[in-house]
């Protein structure tokens, strides 16, 4: 099952780029998680800053492999992220390694409906790491 967790991409630059997803009670995965009060999944928060790291380094997906998430460090959760809100997701790319990945340093806003633009509260933030799928050849 695959899962889109960018809606639109709100800003791009050489260092950065910003998404925004909305979270909508249709969502498969709310429905147990949990049933009688829906949030969105801490792993779905880093899944997002995953897709955004990877639309930031191949924006046509045009990449001949694909870019897979290798590391997770210093991961924090703060704010719930109810059905009806949206999170607006920055990566700003840190270090491009010797190895070939690449570093990236992330955080996810909570952006109610109704709430204020400044001063977001943070749901998630850390430094991911992505590298190019190496696909075995066999001899």
């Amino acid at each position: 099952m695959h899962f889109t967790l960018i809606d639109r991409v709100l800003e791009r630059s050489d260092t950065q780029i910003v998404t925004l997803k909305h979270v909508s009670s249709a969502e498969e995965y709310l429905q147990d998680h949990f049933p009688s009060f829906p949030v969105l999944p801490g792993v779905m928060m880093l899944e997002a800053m995953t897709q955004a790291a990877r639309v930031f380094l191949d924006p046509d997906d045009a990449a001949e492999l694909p870019w897979v998430l290798t590391q997770a460090r210093a991961l924090k959760y703060g704010a719930f992220v109810r059905p009806g809100a949206s999170i607006r997701v920055t990566m700003t790319k840190h270090k491009d390694n010797d190895d070939g990945s690449v570093d990236f340093k992330g955080d996810v806003r909570l952006v109610e409906p109704d709430g204020e633009n400044d001063n977001l509260p943070i749901a998630c933030s850390g430094r991911i790491t992505l590298r190019p799928l190496n696909i075995p050849v066999n001899a």
